[in-house]
């Protein structure tokens, strides 16, 4: 998997957080800094950690289902993006409208923001992939990310809360489609 490749993995499952960090910056009032590096912080740990799990998984079960991967790979990807798109057109609110943030919010919406990437670390298990490289860069993709999100929440508003799920929704689809295709000889 290219660095290009990865970067837009990094981005489509970091579009839950970047939702999140939107709809939360959106009703704080006051200073939005804290709270972007409080969520940026978590959320990118968590979004680091989740693929590591994930692709310690998949290395665990390699060799029972090496022949498949490829499959595995297009239909975890599919499910996460699709996921994605149905939560952003069905209209999901995150609730995340109260200023301020408990321990108790922060680590609940960090899990909760971040269980698709451990389906994307199953799949990384199966792909020539740096797992340190790829954990790094999911995991300040993410932090980066909500920390925009808040900060552009605070100033602008959600509206680009469901656009952005989606994005990410279609680009995870598109990545498990092209690794399908390369492992098929379709794509060279």
């Amino acid at each position: 998997m290219s660095l290009w490749a990865l970067f837009l993995v990094a981005l489509g499952v970091s579009a839950d957080a970047f939702a999140v960090a939107l709809g939360k910056g959106l009703h704080l009032r006051g200073s939005a800094v804290r709270t972007a590096v409080v969520l940026g912080v978590s959320f990118g740990v968590a979004q680091a950690a989740m693929p590591l799990l994930g692709w310690l998984l998949g290395t665990a079960f390699a060799p029972w289902i090496s022949g498949v991967d490829h499959w595995i790979a297009f239909v975890l990807l599919g499910l996460v993006g699709g996921k994605m798109i149905w939560e952003a057109a069905t209209g999901r609110d995150d609730d995340v409208d109260r200023d301020g943030l408990s321990r108790r919010e922060v680590l609940v919406l960090s899990v909760a923001t971040s269980i698709d990437a451990l389906a994307v670390g199953v799949t990384l298990a199966f792909l020539p992939v740096s797992i340190g490289a790829s954990v790094a860069l999911i995991g300040v993709t993410a932090a980066v990310l909500t920390v925009v999100g808040v900060l552009v929440g605070h100033r602008v508003g959600a509206k680009l809360g469901r656009p952005a799920e989606v994005a990410g929704g279609v680009v995870l689809i598109v990545i498990g489609t092209s690794i399908l295709l390369e492992h098929l000889g379709v794509l060279g």
